[in-house]
């Protein structure tokens, strides 16, 4: 890019609810939206045709809120199902990308639901252990009270 900064730089604009940094080439300054990793911030600039060599600040008003129509709903941009980090909701079966604070909802809620149908999976999340079948006899013993107390 160029060194001389165009009239109409923003150095920090806020985009679904989250402070973006306008010195960074947009890719990589989408990404500061949680939900949104390198892959989606990329495929979403291609889709709304922003040049990706530009950074977050030099975009347009008109820009921005393409790229964030596009990321709000990304099957009408023919971005395909795979791509995306909700696939087949368990309440309604939707296909979508779930941002910033839905992310966060999202996630509760899965964990809420699990927790209540007393799934294996709930059970382990509640009491802080590891969930995927790791083994746990040795590893990941921070925040644990341990038994034994040292003889002085």
């Amino acid at each position: 890019g160029s060194l001389v900064l165009p009239e109409k730089f923003q150095h920090i604009l806020r985009v679904m609810g989250t402070n973006i940094d306008g010195r960074v080439k947009i890719m990589f300054a989408l990404t500061a939206i949680k939900g949104c990793g390198r892959r989606f911030a990329n495929v979403v600039c291609k889709k709304a045709g922003v040049d990706l060599d530009k950074r977050a600040g030099e975009l347009t008003e008109d820009e921005i809120d393409k790229v964030v129509t596009i990321m709000q709903n990304p099957r009408q941009y023919k971005i395909p199902d795979w791509f995306l980090n909700r696939q087949k909701d368990i309440k309604d079966g939707k296909f979508s990308q779930v941002l910033s604070n839905n992310l966060e909802t999202k996630l509760r809620e899965d964990l809420e639901r699990l927790k209540k149908v007393r799934a294996h999976r709930g059970i382990r999340h509640y009491w802080g252990l590891r969930v995927r079948g790791q083994h746990t006899k040795t590893t990941g013993r921070k925040g644990r009270t341990v038994g034994v107390a040292k003889k002085k």
